[in-house]
């Protein structure tokens, strides 16, 4: 019974391990298609808008504006917000403020200051009135990353997710990242997906089984998020959570819970959002909402309004490709229309994958050995071509995209992220230096060598 289970994850390793050809022709590899998730999908023929009325604290907030050649550092203590209708009504040391907005502005992570007035009169009573022409003040926060970002909706930006965040063992043919999720975002992740399972009444971070790879409760990886989110609260980040057992939202609800992030977690004003319906990075880090929640499938936004259901807000490129060409297409939700999709962020799944048949069942891993082609910003069935086909065929750049071991590279995905937000990638990435431990290929590699070896030799 031991061996009979052993081997096919032994064999796995070894197949996996023995891709070592790195094939950079314009020809693609692995045409076969993946058996793709499916499940229910929500559609709605109206949208529905949520109560405007809320009451949000937020912690103190520091922030550097830079006018002329003075630089000052501003400190904004706690703050709540009131939203009523189409008014913001800010109250600080029990002192309140009431400021009237249109319905689609935003605020902004620091206010202008007051203009200066003189008055310069005689005793006859006549005045005139001037205004100060002192430069205004130039935030210098960046928002994830870039101060660019901060004025933008969080629809209007392209950042890189981790397929299979939590998927990080050494050795293990079924992993898809090299380095922890702390790691990930102080690198510039931006998106963090993983699928779960239960494991008796808990739900883990697995890889389509849990034999196969088990990251853990979802608690626990999903509280050194939290600890991460706490510590930077200039930053907005997403959520997606594969629903692998189809099981209700509510389920979930109480393990995702312990990890606190729920306070963090943006709630929208209406639902289904279209692309244009988000709102700025600033006004999400203001209001201390900036953790967006998504579930593929059974999200019930009734019910638990801060887990947003995916594919009525978000569609997806074909999944687990292995294709090199990564086509460009809606698969799912399936038989979207064409405006429909124009009017939804996407995600662009550009992880390639190695189909191997293994006792009859066919098992995706990642293709490793091309991952410095497929992580890269040009070249065929590289990261950068197929966004650029994204964006050709749709008129705008997907929202995220969507790579394993985003690491290789050392910077690359952020790199053609970047171009897409008209800025400049600077930062250095990612994690540890190379010198400083194998390469994810070869831990792979040699690791599962010796598992391959080691099954064998329990097999004489």
């Amino acid at each position: 019974m031991f061996f009979s289970r052993i081997l096919p994850y032994g064999s796995l390793f070894a197949l996996a391990a023995s891709q070592d050809v790195l094939t950079l022709s314009g020809t693609s590899i692995g045409t076969s298609s993946a058996a793709v998730p499916t499940g229910n999908y929500i559609s709605y023929s109206s949208t529905s808008t949520r109560p405007s009325t809320s009451a949000i604290t937020t912690s103190a907030i520091v922030s550097t504006i830079s006018s002329g050649s003075t630089t000052r550092t501003t400190t904004l203590g706690s703050t709540t917000l009131f939203g009523v209708g189409g008014s913001i009504i800010t109250a600080s040391n029990g002192t309140a403020t009431a400021t009237s907005t249109s319905e689609d502005s935003q605020l902004f992570l620091t206010g202008r200051p007051q203009t200066t007035l003189s008055v310069n009169g005689t005793m006859n009573g006549t005045a005139t009135e001037t205004t100060s022409t002192a430069p205004q003040p130039t935030n210098t926060t960046p928002c994830n990353n870039y101060v660019e970002f901060c004025g933008r909706s969080y629809g209007n930006i392209t950042e890189v997710a981790a397929h299979n965040s939590p998927f990080i063992r050494p050795g293990n043919a079924a992993s898809n990242q090299a380095l922890d999720v702390t790691t990930q975002l102080n690198d510039g992740v931006r998106l963090l997906q993983g699928q779960m399972h239960f494991v008796g009444d808990v739900p883990h971070f697995c890889h389509n089984s849990c034999d196969m790879l088990d990251a853990g409760p979802i608690a626990d990886y999903l509280s050194t998020v939290y600890d991460w989110v706490h510590s930077h609260p200039y930053d907005v980040i997403t959520i997606l959570l594969g629903n692998g057992a189809y099981n209700a939202v509510t389920t979930y609800q109480p393990f995702i819970e312990q990890s606190n992030l729920q306070n963090y977690a943006y709630i929208p004003p209406k639902i289904p959002m279209g692309l244009n319906d988000w709102p700025t990075l600033a006004s999400m880090i203001l209001s201390a909402k900036r953790v967006v929640f998504f579930m593929d499938y059974e999200a019930n936004q009734t019910a638990v309004p801060w887990i947003l259901d995916e594919f009525s807000q978000m569609w997806e490129t074909p999944f687990d490709p292995v294709d090199r060409d990564f086509p460009c297409t809606v698969q799912r939700p399936p038989d979207l229309a064409e405006e429909q999709a124009k009017n939804r962020l996407y995600l662009m799944n550009h992880n390639l994958n190695y189909d191997i048949n293994l006792l009859g069942n066919s098992i995706l891993v990642p293709n490793i050995p091309l991952l410095n082609v497929t992580n890269n910003v040009t070249g065929f069935g590289s990261l950068g071509n197929a966004t650029a086909d994204c964006n050709s065929t749709w008129n705008f750049p997907p929202k995220f995209l969507n790579v394993d071991y985003y690491n290789v590279g050392n910077g690359t995905v952020f790199e053609v992220a970047a171009k897409y937000n008209n800025v400049t990638y600077t930062r250095e990435c990612c994690g540890l230096p190379a010198s400083a431990a194998m390469s994810a290929y070869e831990r792979t590699t040699w690791l599962a060598m010796v598992c391959a070896i080691g099954v064998g030799y329990l097999l004489l």
